[in-house]
């Protein structure tokens, strides 16, 4: 398939172009300029239309969170151990659920799922494409971070069952992962010699991607005296970290930007409904950008819907940042954030065929969605 004549812009160039895309087993196979068709091959005619790469959510609960149920259906918080390593969002992802079509209309091609914070160490996150009956089939990756949270949540959650402070979370943390840290070092005393395996411990085997740098501990940290802990907690461990929703991180962007931490700032299209909110604004992403951080926005879902993303990003611009560095922290910028880069979030040869077509800037709310294709697949 060939799509021919729309103006593209790929996430890695400024300045848009105009240019025919082909596609062929589900990949971006070249851009350029009036590409010949080989034999019958299909050219869809994109003149007119605007051409991105398919937005690209690095944390949400869609799924998980189900679409018009209510709290009885919510599948994203195990509120009755605040650790919880070895739980797996993949577990209760719900393909079928609404919000993952509403998703998909809008645009958003991949979208990064998991655990809410509730718990001090939550599970895994799912990376997958938001169209399929099975969720095995929709993955990109089964397991891309492990959920950490700090701040009020854990501590309103788990109040009468031992975390009453900010010291008590870091605390439970800190134990947990040097458990797992004595855990792996027997293990690898150990061996091949089973009288000296440690008895398995499945807590502990879902921490050692983390400890062995497979996986990023994946913070939820509002305030900036909670961004910090989690920044101070990564560096006593040597393990890899990312910073979800960093409401505060405008107050301390420098210091974010000596780390190289990346950043996905969010949820900022809501009500500042606790005291660790109370500094939200929609200059956050632009300041982050602006200090030399990798921001991602997010929605995370279904606090914001998924599929106003694109809104999401141009509120940010709204606020100050720049508009192609808006349209990277809804696209390629999350897809590092999630470790899928080198599939999904820029339109050049080689990668996933995800690509949004619009009327418009899609930045601007009158825009409408024409088409979405994932894997080169045109979907509903």
């Amino acid at each position: 398939m060939i799509l021919r004549g729309g103006r593209i812009h790929d996430a890695v160039n400024r300045e848009p172009y105009i240019a025919d895309i082909r596609v062929a087993g589900g990949k971006i196979a070249e851009t350029g300029a009036r590409l010949t068709p080989a034999g019958d091959e299909q050219v869809v005619d994109a003149s007119g239309l605007w051409v991105y790469p398919g937005f690209v959510e690095a944390h949400g609960h869609s799924g998980l969170d189900g679409y018009g149920i209510g709290y009885e259906g919510q599948d994203y918080n195990e509120m009755n151990d605040p650790l919880s390593p070895q739980l797996r969002a993949i577990d209760a992802i719900q393909p079928l659920d609404p919000a993952l079509k509403q998703a998909r209309e809008a645009g958003v091609t991949t979208m990064c799922v998991g655990p809410g914070s509730a718990n001090v160490l939550g599970g895994t996150f799912c990376a997958f494409k938001p169209v399929g009956r099975r969720i095995d089939d929709m993955c990109i990756a089964p397991a891309v971070a492990m959920k950490c949270a700090f701040g009020e949540n854990p501590k309103r959650v788990y109040e009468t069952k031992g975390i009453s402070t900010r010291m008590s979370t870091a605390a439970k943390l800190r134990e947990a992962l040097f458990r797992a840290q004595a855990y792996k070092q027997k293990k690898e005393r150990a061996g091949a010699d089973p009288e000296k395996t440690p008895e398995f411990d499945m807590k502990l085997e879902a921490l050692l991607p983390v400890l062995r740098g497979e996986m990023p501990l994946k913070a939820h940290a509002h305030q900036a005296d909670d961004i910090l802990t989690a920044i101070r907690i990564a560096k006593e461990f040597g393990v890899k970290l990312t910073l979800e929703h960093v409401t505060e991180g405008h107050l301390i962007a420098d210091i974010l930007a000596e780390t190289g931490i990346p950043l996905a700032v969010g949820p900022t299209l809501s009500h500042a409904t606790k005291f660790e909110l109370r500094n939200i604004t929609w200059e956050t992403p632009g300041v982050l950008q602006r200090a030399g951080c990798p921001v991602s926005i997010i929605t995370d879902s279904p606090v914001i819907p998924e599929c106003y993303l694109p809104l999401c990003a141009a509120l940010a611009v709204k606020g100050g940042m720049d508009p192609f560095e808006a349209l990277k922290a809804i696209t390629i910028n999350p897809a590092r954030h999630i470790g899928v880069e080198s599939r999904v979030g820029s339109i050049e040869p080689g990668k996933d065929a995800d690509l949004v077509l619009t009327d418009g800037d899609a930045f601007a709310v009158q825009t409408q969605v024409k088409a979405v294709y994932i894997d080169g697949v045109k979907v509903d």
